[in-house]
This record gives structure tokens, sequence and C-alpha cells, in this order.
């Protein structure tokens, strides 16, 4: 029994040596790599913006059967490119937490770019606003990373840039999914698998730990599971799926809002107030806009 023991608990060792072995060959490889460059920082992330800007133009370029596949394409590249541009300090969970949500970003533009007319007059406006938002997004992320080492001012505007772009990417992915007009047994779990990571990396840039706290996890699959009860329920409502998505992403909103004021321990009265108002008001729009004669 003991001998037992002793193997499962040197297997758990090795195995954890050997993840924290690929991740610093990770590491150094692409600090290496990034020395050879005679260029800033700011300067590299410009180039990355400007390279994943390019390849979402490129999906609307290509044959339809092959615009999925780049958008996979680009999603890898972005989490590539991002890791390059923050390299220096990545550490272990960082690898996950901090490339979600650029990752996620730039899969909800490209899907949702499907979902406008074909013309350069959509194209180039929306290219534009993916440059700025995955700047906005890469500066974001970089203070996440500083900051889980030592403490920087502009903490608090990453966290609400962060809450921001998450929200937005959130809509898309559930305006792109609901457009596919899936059955609700499918519907209402995808958007809960999609919304889960977003939740996790959310919450966790407000402790910034070397890991991901139990309190972490049980918040994101809690929000997780009432995302999938409110995507199921709403599913059988008469509205349109741009309000669909809008509802479900002031749920988001009001609960993952509150969720990272728990966490920092600032979860007063007025701030409960605040999402619950917000999330209300949607509410109320929401069914102001049903169809209670059709189907939209």
């Amino acid at each position: 029994m003991l001998w037992t023991m002793y193997n499962g608990r040197m297997k758990m060792q090795r195995n954890g040596f050997v993840e924290r072995t690929i991740f610093v060959i990770i590491r150094k490889r692409l600090f290496r790599w990034g020395r050879r460059l005679s260029l800033s920082k700011r300067q590299q992330f410009v180039i990355i913006i400007g390279i994943l800007t390019v390849g979402l133009l490129l999906t609307q370029l290509v044959p339809t059967e092959y615009r999925y596949p780049m958008v996979a394409a680009l999603s890898v590249m972005t989490y590539v490119g991002f890791a390059i541009g923050l390299r220096e300090d990545l550490h272990r969970v960082e690898w996950l937490t901090l490339l979600t949500i650029p990752t996620f970003f730039t899969a909800s533009i490209a899907l949702f770019y499907f979902l406008l007319p074909v013309r350069w007059l959509t194209r180039i406006p929306i290219a534009i606003l993916y440059a700025v938002g995955m700047y906005a997004l890469i500066l974001t992320e970089n203070i996440y990373n500083v900051a889980a080492i030592r403490t920087i001012a502009l903490l608090r505007a990453a966290h609400s840039v962060g809450f921001l772009l998450t929200l937005v990417t959130y809509f898309l992915l559930a305006q792109t999914t609901l457009s596919f007009r899936l059955p609700p047994f499918l519907q209402a779990p995808i958007l809960g698998v999609l919304s889960f990571p977003l939740i996790v990396q959310s919450l966790w840039s407000m402790e910034l730990e070397p890991t991901v706290s139990r309190r972490v996890w049980r918040l994101s699959i809690a929000l997780s599971v009432v995302q999938v009860q409110l995507a199921w329920f709403f599913s059988f409502w008469p509205v349109k799926t741009t309000i669909h998505a809008l509802f479900f992403t002031t749920s988001l909103y009001g609960t993952m809002g509150m969720a990272q004021q728990y966490l920092v321990e600032r979860l007063y009265k007025k701030t409960v107030i605040e999402f619950f108002s917000v999330t209300t008001i949607v509410l109320l729009v929401t069914l102001l806009a049903t169809r209670w004669r059709g189907a939209p």
C-alpha cells in the first residue's frame, strides 16, 4: 500500500516536472529568438497586430470552404503571436490565462465577419476596429503579465479594458452560435463551453496568482452553469438572435462583475444594485422585443 502511494506521488512529481520543463524550454527559445530582433516591445506588438489584421482580411478573400480552417489558423497565429510578444514573463498558468482572451477575440471577430455583407465598406472598418481592439488587448495582457510580479499603477485600467473586451468577445461568439439555429440541447452547452474559459481568465485577472485558485474554479463553473440555464430557457423565447446575444452578454456582465468584486472583497450593496439594475433593464427590453404571435 505504501509502495503504491509512493509510486503515485513520484509519478505526479515527474509529470509536474515535465510540464514545467516544457514551458521553460518554449519560453527560453522564444526569448532567444526575440533577442535577435532589434525592436522594442511596442514595435513588436504593432508588427504582431499588423500580421493578424492582414490574416483577418484574408479570411474573407479565400473560397468559402476554406474560411473555417482559416479562422482556426488565425486563432493559432494569435496564440503564438501573443506568446512571442509576452514571452519574457510567461509562467505556467499564464500560458492559458493570458493567451485565452486574445485567441477567442480573434475567433469571434473572424466568425462574426461571415455574418456581415461581403463588401469592402464593411471589411475595412471591422479590420480597423479589430486592430485597435487587439492592440488594447495586448497592452492589457502585458500589464497583467507585469502586475503578476510587481505592483503597477495601470492595473485598474487594464481590468476595465479586459472586462469590456471579454464581454465583446462573448457577445460576438453568442451571436455567431445563435445564427446557426441549433437545437436547444446543443446550443445551450455550446454557449456554456464558450463562456467558461472567458470567465476563468477574467476572474483570475483579479488575483493574478501563479495558479488558478479554487474560488476562481468554483465561481467559473457556477457562472457557466447559469449561462447554460439561461441559454436553454431563452432558446424557446421568440426574439431575434441579436436580442438573445445581448441578454446573455448582459447576464454575464452582471454575474461575472459581481464575482470579480467578490474576489477582491469589494462586493458592496451599491455594487450589487448597479449590476442587477443593468441586467433587469436589458431583461425588460428583451420582454418588450418579444414577438408573442410567432417566432422571429
